[in-house]
């Protein structure tokens, strides 16, 4: 491998090409992803937006190997994970990937520090005594260490669940709506802790939301429609994020389909531009000649974050 591809590999993450999923199959199959080819930058805080439907969650559970692929290949650092068994994915999953959930995931009978540490204790390893007093220090959990979920608030319980997907020093993070069962406050702290991940600890974090004042704190914002990568924003804004939202609504961009303003017309495919990797036209159709990205596997499906997620503790 030539020097520049090594320097390449280390500066990716994660990484896809070609990812395909599709649920069902004959005329009732429905395509999820559609030849999606993409790059997570390590050291970087990446946010997944677009409309319900477009494929946010398929994406963040296909590169994180908790579901499989129809297509395509799918690399956490320089392993491709596509073809690992179930065990070898299980171990990948526990020992390289932190996953916090909408649901906190956090084990009734342990106390908080119990739970930070269980994916470690399930794993046979020791922590890493400096490192995880730096977690509790920065997400401010000395004083909850010893209290169960049940005496903790929401807020609280998340920050836990951060801790314990950050215990590991994983190479990088996925977060699913962390703030969607949260308050504003208790959701801009989580928010916070996750930039601080980032910005102070060295992390790599994947997120997938809907709300444009959550994606304004990632660098990078990457936008999905009907399966595809359609656009992406850096440094974005709320304000920003939001009116770029709005071009994906029915009747205003993205992938139009009869059930908002008509079937595609020639018309509508003005002078093409590059975005990023993906080639958008102006009014954000993508061009069906680019390759996107396909998935990883595991017998696991996205229904499954429960059990996936004590498996990876």
């Amino acid at each position: 491998m030539s020097p520049s591809a090594v320097a390449t590999a280390d500066a990716v993450a994660a990484r896809a090409r070609g990812l395909t999923k599709a649920y069902g199959s004959g005329e009732t199959a429905v395509l999820a992803l559609d030849s999606v080819d993409v790059d997570i930058a390590r050291g970087r805080f990446t946010a997944v937006m677009g409309p319900s439907g477009s494929g946010k969650s398929t994406l963040m559970h296909c590169l994180a190997g908790l579901d499989s692929v129809s297509a395509g290949r799918v690399w956490i650092g320089d392993t491709e994970i596509t073809g690992l068994k179930d065990r070898e994915l299980t171990r990948l999953r526990r020992d390289r990937i932190g996953f916090m959930f909408q649901s906190f995931n956090l084990v009734p009978t342990l106390n908080a520090l119990e739970n930070i540490t269980l994916p470690l204790d399930i794993a046979g390893r020791r922590p890493d005594e400096q490192w995880l007093d730096r977690i509790v220090d920065t997400l401010g959990l000395r004083d909850r260490l010893g209290h169960r979920p049940a005496q903790l608030s929401g807020g609280q319980q998340q920050r836990v669940a951060c801790a314990r997907a950050l215990a590991s020093r994983p190479e990088l993070i996925f977060a699913d709506e962390p703030t969607g069962n949260l308050d504003s406050r208790a959701g801009q702290e989580v928010l916070g802790f996750l930039r601080e991940a980032v910005d102070g600890l060295g992390q790599t974090v994947v997120m997938v939301t809907h709300d444009p004042g959550a994606a304004a704190r990632a660098d990078l914002v990457l936008y999905l429609a009907d399966g595809r990568i359609v656009d992406r924003m850096e440094h974005p804004t709320a304000q920003a994020v939001l009116e770029r939202m709005r071009l994906f609504a029915p009747g205003r961009g993205g992938r139009p389909g009869e059930t908002d303003r008509g079937p595609e017309h020639p018309d509508h495919r003005t002078d093409a531009r590059r975005t990023g990797p993906h080639r958008i036209t102006a009014d954000r159709v993508p061009e069906r000649g680019l390759a996107q990205e396909p998935c990883a596997a595991d017998g696991a499906s996205p229904g499954d974050d429960d059990a996936a997620a004590a498996e990876e503790m």
